[in-house]
């Protein structure tokens, strides 16, 4: 192996050994973008939180794109073969040489208004799956620049690499929020009658049970349906009801 080979094997190293020590996103990814940077040399680096959203990117440098980068880019990027690769095709790592000609780059709005003010001659951009955000799979899209030479196939190999680790790692640090437990026939039971405007009493002596036992029956009713008391349990069964929700058999 060639020393410049041992040298590019040592970066892709040392971010796989950030992604295994990996606790939380936020630490995570100020770390990261530095060595990927490294791994995948470039000028800078955009990670985009959400692919094709208008989150706010997190850059390397800092502050690299400014607000009005940022509006150009929602306004012109649709006409861009890149981005549509990158938000709606397969993300895998990709050239923009790969794509379309120089001349082709040059001739898009974004080129002037976004790519040149940030120094992007050359681009490999890919985008994966990285978990989820507020319970909506999400997916990170992240493009290196160049001012320079192209970006040749060992950097587009490293990327790809590196891709199924960082999404690998994103999907264990943001798993989907776990369903609710089913709401068992009993606390349907006790909701229904909560829902007419029974007392806990009252539901006690309807279904032959004790208050106490009503009340644990709706201690554990509302932390299913994610509510905080009486009346939003009694609106939130009225509105959604057992058909809607899961049921224990």
């Amino acid at each position: 192996m060639s020393a410049a080979a041992e040298a590019g094997l040592r970066r892709i190293l040392a971010v796989v050994d950030l992604l295994i020590d990996a606790v939380d996103e936020d630490t995570l990814v100020p770390a990261l973008l530095p060595l990927l940077l490294g791994a995948v040399p470039g000028d800078s680096i955009i990670w985009s939180p959400r692919a094709g959203s208008a989150d706010r990117p997190l850059t390397l440098p800092a502050g690299l794109v400014t607000p009005d980068i940022r509006e150009a880019f929602a306004r012109e990027s649709a006409a861009d073969s890149l981005v549509t690769h990158t938000t709606l095709g397969p993300g895998t790592a990709m050239r923009r040489s790969t794509l379309q000609t120089r001349s082709a780059f040059h001739a898009l709005a974004a080129y002037a208004d976004v790519y040149r003010p940030l120094g992007a001659e050359q681009q490999l951009a890919m985008s994966f799956p990285a978990g989820y955000a507020a319970g909506v799979p999400r997916k990170v899209c992240v493009a290196i620049s160049r001012s320079g030479s192209d970006f040749s196939d060992d950097d587009v190999a490293a990327a790809a690499l590196l891709r199924t680790r960082l999404s690998h790692v994103l999907n264990r640090l943001a798993p989907p929020t776990p369903a609710p437990s089913p709401v068992t026939r009993r606390e349907s039971a006790v909701l229904t009658l909560l829902a007419r405007g029974l007392t806990n009493q009252q539901i006690a002596h309807r279904l032959a049970i004790s208050p106490r036992t009503v009340d644990k029956h709706l201690e554990h009713a509302y932390a299913k349906l994610q509510v905080g008391g009486r009346v939003e349990a009694a609106n939130a069964w009225l509105t959604r009801g057992p058909t809607a929700l899961r049921l224990a058999p």
